[in-house]
Formats: C-alpha cells, structure tokens, sequence
C-alpha cells in the first residue's frame, strides 16, 4: 500500500515547508518554501554551515553590511535548494517593506538579480510578499513584469480575491494559524477537520477560484496536523512541515481527494478596490490580527539573523 504522502503528491503538489537540506532531500517535494525564521534555522542546520561561512566571508571581504550579508544568505540558501528540487523556490521580500509597494518591488527586483548571477532563471523563483494591499499591489506590478509572486500571510477572501484581482501567480493561506486563532477566540482544544475554521477557509477560497476559471494557484500552508492536511487533500498544491510530511510517509491508510475543480459552486465573480479591501479586513478581526502578527513575527526574524550574522562578522 502507499503512503500518505505518496498518494497525496498523486493529487497535490507537495512543497516542504523547510530550508533544511537533509529533510528536503528525504521527501523530495516538487518546491520548496522559504521565509526569514527557515532562513534563521539553517544557522542550526550543519549541511549549511559551509554556505553560510562562505556568504560572511564575501561579506567581510567587500565590506558589505551584516543585513546585506543576510540578504544574500537567503538568495544563497534559496539556490542551494533550487538543485534539489524541480520547481520554484519561494523567496520572501522583508517584513518591513510590507507596506511599501514601491520599495517591495525594488527588493524583488534584486532578489532576482542576485539569482540570476548565481545561475537561477526567474522561472525558477517566486517572489514572497505579504499580502496587504500594498503587497499585493507590488505582485501585480511584478506579474505585469514576468516576475511570478506568492502571496504569503493570507487569512481571509478579501485578501484572497484581491490577489485574484492583481493576477499572483500563487496564494498561501494560513490553516493551522486561522484555527489557532478561533481555537483562542472559541475556547475549544480542537475541531474535526470538517468543521475546522482553517481548512474550511481554503476550502472557501479553492472554490472561489475554480468557479471563475482563476489561475492563481491555491496552497495551503501552516498545518498542525495531518489531518488538516488530509483534509484538504487535491488542492493545488500543500505546503508542508518536515514532521508533518514523516507522518504522512508512515500512514498507509487509503487517502480519498478532498478537493476538486469538479465538485464546485459556481459562486460569481467579484472584483475588489483598496476601500473595499481595508474595510472588509478591518471587519474581520482573526485576519487582520493574524497579518499583523505574521508580519511582526517574520520582521523579528529577520532582525535576528542580522544580529547573528553580525557577530559572525566580528
């Protein structure tokens, strides 16, 4: 009998939600996912110490800033990764810039530069924003430039529509953070993956765009447990957890497809603007708390790894 994991990846397209070499060897995903915290782990990981001595190196040789050197590191990490897999490579533009369309775009821009001296075509990468409307405002110039962009942070339709809107190529909506929330919110310890407010929101989502021919990809990310991930078995593609992902691997029990552009409502078409977007977000608490923690969480993050590599590079 097959895994979990096997039959998934015959319905889904499994992404490994780690930076970790060894583990992405193991499972060997079709993308992979990186954001500033798997960034920061690779710091623990010995398979990345050669990488990370050799980015500090240059960057002391060329007086290039501890944050430089940070955002080399992770262009580096991303295409040591990129020889491991066959697909894309997520790559996340700063935290800080997420309220800043313009300056995101600049960033994406040298995000592909630095891959493209590294030997990575844009078609192997894509560009990681949070999606605020300035975020999302970013993707759509980018996509209008040939740059495909992941749509990252998303907890709700407004948002989910809006990036519709703009043309992303893909969208990453929080499972296990939507239900952690209401979990919090309810006073509950779980839900039935049927009644699961995170998978259920997918599920939203997964048949907004398939009932308007949508093209951008759907991929449920930040799962809990596996049988969120089961749940929403047949979505585009999954984002997963390396320990989720051994689970998987150790079930054998049969996996029937969840989701299907076959089984959907043919709910209509709506088109979003920016008042409509903050009022609706605004309106909508678990969204707006969520994104605005996500953001502070990744920043934090990303300071860390500046200060790490900074005393490397005393």
């Amino acid at each position: 009998m097959q895994s979990a994991l096997d039959q998934l990846k015959e319905m889904t397209v499994v992404v490994a939600d780690t930076g970790n070499v060894g583990e992405i060897r193991k499972y060997a995903p079709f993308d992979c996912t990186t954001n500033p915290s798997l960034i920061l782990n690779a710091f623990k990981d010995p398979a990345s110490e050669e990488l990370i001595a050799r980015e500090i190196e240059f960057g002391q040789k060329t007086g290039c800033t501890p944050e430089g050197v940070a955002d080399r590191l992770t262009v580096a990490v991303g295409a040591e990764l990129a020889a491991l897999v066959p697909g894309r490579i997520s790559t996340e533009v700063d935290a800080r810039l997420s309220f800043d369309a313009k300056a995101s775009v600049n960033r994406a821009h040298a995000i592909i530069a630095d891959y493209g001296e590294r030997g990575i075509p844009r078609d192997r990468i894509l560009i990681k924003l949070a999606s605020t409307w300035e975020g999302i405002c970013a993707a759509e110039i980018l996509q209008g430039e040939g740059i495909d962009c992941n749509l990252t942070l998303l907890f709700s339709m407004a948002q989910a529509i809006a990036c519709a809107d703009a043309g992303a190529f893909l969208i990453s909506p929080f499972v296990g953070r939507i239900t952690d929330w209401y979990k919090k919110a309810e006073g509950r310890d779980s839900y039935a993956p049927e009644v699961d407010p995170g998978v259920l929101s997918v599920k939203r989502i997964y048949d907004y765009y398939k009932s308007n021919g949508i093209r951008t990809v759907v991929m449920g990310a930040s799962f809990r447990s596996t049988d969120q991930v089961k749940a929403l078995a047949g979505c585009d593609r999954l984002t997963i957890a390396p320990k989720l992902l051994g689970e998987l691997a150790k079930e054998t029990a049969p996996l029937p497809r969840a989701l299907s552009a076959t089984g959907i409502s043919g709910s209509e078409r709506q088109i979003i603007d920016e008042a409509t977007f903050r009022w609706q977000m605004n309106a909508d608490a678990m969204a707006t708390e969520k994104l605005a923690q996500g953001i502070r969480a990744f920043d934090a993050d990303h300071k860390q790894l500046i200060a790490l590599i900074a005393e490397r590079m005393r």
